[in-house]
């Protein structure tokens, strides 16, 4: 039998508050959603609000609930300023008021006297948890926990400073029973969300605000990335660069997956160094992935096949993992850029200028040429913009330029005015001399790019149409089957009126 249920059961809802009342609000909404509840004692303010919290849940006492009391120590991680003696005190008060685990830290179960715990009367089930804000220490092979032993489970929560070191921890899972699995900070994150895919006995999730780097909010877990339902045969998706954060990829996809009915899971990696994601394919079962910046280019000498047009463009946007483990890679950037842009202004013969001259420019240029718009690179570096002028038949168009030159379009291929310096912009009003702007940036969906042209009487395009008609393809690419287009839209749109 699972030591923590089934199914969302082994979903751990933190709820963290600094004050009773809040604790009662956060735990009512957290069973909600799942039976399993960590109550971080540690975050509330002081004793008073300790006591006052620990009498409510007394009277409270939620039926099927699996609560588990933690006052971590500021020693272990945590908030809590007391002593050994005082943290021990409020697990015993937690037992009282209905836990029936709790989780004491290493630093603690070492300055107790062997065998002592299973004679306090603490909650009847000990999780202990051996935490590494820093980096993921050497692993033992497996973990094993044993009925006679001192503690029912053992967590483990380390910083993942690669993929690497996250793959290591899921190891460990996969081969233990009775441990928990928790890689931590934003490197971490994909692999927090196949934990228990891999045999960890809780995947954390807070209700509200985080209690350790890389957190995956309650709601995202259970709804977006489904973690409850996920097994070996789920196949793995995600996106990849750097930075991350900012990306709708794992909405739009995972929302395509759900209305879809397709067994699958898109996720965000973080990707420092392309190489440390590339080896870890295989053991977190990666059956494709999105590229986004700085990657769309290098991922080119690791492909074993490439669309024509992918490499004429030099940039890739989408990847396919075929069953030996080699990458095909593909380029949906350009369908983006034209399907967005046919709808403001017929692209044959018409002059284009792109501003910006990387990966996403790239695909711009070529999907621009050949439809045939006459294409003018402006760009900082001088060499990229010449080479990039020279690949699509085009010219480059110095920036002093811009203000007497004029186009039909133009169109920002920078990052520059992406969330969070949405106060930007790459150009300014005197440089708009056109009668279309877009800019493929998608976050916000408004840029201050954007918001220029409209004050100036300009017709705009929002990256977000980009954005949406590559998605599109790069799903149907990996399902073979027709992407449900309308509630992946509206999802994404969604978020991003939400955000703005």
């Amino acid at each position: 039998m699972a030591l923590f249920g089934t199914g969302m059961g082994r979903v751990c809802a933190v709820v963290a508050a600094t004050d009773a009342a809040d604790m009662s609000r956060q735990l009512r909404a957290a069973l909600r959603s799942t039976p399993t509840v960590e109550l971080r004692l540690d975050w509330l303010k002081n004793d008073a609000e300790r006591g006052l919290f620990l009498r409510r849940l007394r009277k409270f006492s939620p039926a099927k609930a699996m609560l588990l009391a933690t006052c971590r120590r500021r020693e272990g991680g945590g908030k809590f300023a007391g002593d050994v003696d005082g943290e021990l005190y409020w697990l015993m008060q937690a037992h009282e008021a209905g836990c029936e685990w709790c989780d004491l830290e290493m630093e603690t179960y070492r300055e107790l006297p062997q065998g002592i715990t299973r004679e306090l009367p603490l909650p009847r089930r000990i999780l202990l948890s051996i935490h590494d804000f820093e980096r993921t220490p050497k692993l033992p092979r497996t973990v094993s926990v044993t009925r006679h032993g001192l503690v029912d489970a053992v967590k483990i929560a380390a910083k993942a400073r690669t993929i690497a070191d996250s793959v290591r921890l899921l190891k460990v899972a996969r081969r233990s029973r009775g441990f928990v699995a928790v890689p931590m900070g934003d490197v971490g994150l994909p692999a927090r969300i196949l934990a228990l895919r891999e045999g960890s006995a809780l995947a954390y999730a807070p209700v509200e605000e985080a209690t350790a780097p890389g957190q995956v909010s309650l709601d995202e877990m259970l709804h977006l990335y489904r973690v409850h339902q996920l097994t070996r045969a789920t196949r793995v998706y995600g996106v990849i660069g750097d930075p991350i954060g900012h990306s709708l990829s794992p909405l739009l996809h995972n929302t395509g997956f759900a209305a879809g009915r397709i067994d699958a899971v898109y996720l965000p990696f973080l990707v420092h160094d392309l190489r440390d994601f590339l080896r870890a394919i295989l053991d977190l079962g990666v059956r494709g992935f999105s590229v986004t910046l700085p990657h769309k280019q290098t991922i080119l000498k690791y492909l074993k096949e490439c669309d024509p047009l992918a490499a004429e463009i030099g940039a890739v946007n989408t990847v396919v993992v075929r069953r030996d483990g080699s990458l095909h890679g593909s380029n949906t950037d350009y369908v983006g850029v034209l399907q967005a842009l046919e709808e403001k202004l017929p692209i044959k013969n018409s002059r284009m200028l792109i501003f910006g001259a990387g990966g996403a420019a790239r695909a711009t240029a070529f999907a621009l040429a050949r439809a045939g718009a006459f294409v003018g690179i402006c760009a900082r570096r001088e060499k990229a913009a010449k080479e990039l002028a020279r690949a699509v038949g085009g010219e480059v168009i110095p920036r002093r330029a811009l203000s007497r030159e004029s186009f039909d379009a133009i169109l920002n291929a920078t990052p520059i005015g992406m969330h969070p310096h949405q106060g930007i912009s790459p150009l300014r009003a005197g440089e708009l001399q056109c009668r279309v702007v877009m800019d493929l940036i998608y976050r916000p969906e408004r840029t201050k790019l954007l918001k220029m042209a409209a004050q100036e009487g300009i017709a705009t395009v929002s990256g977000v149409e980009m954005f949406l008609a590559q998605g599109f393809a790069q799903w149907e690419i990996w399902t073979g089957k027709r992407a449900p287009e309308a509630a992946m839209r509206q999802a994404v749109l969604a978020a991003l009126r939400w955000r703005s």
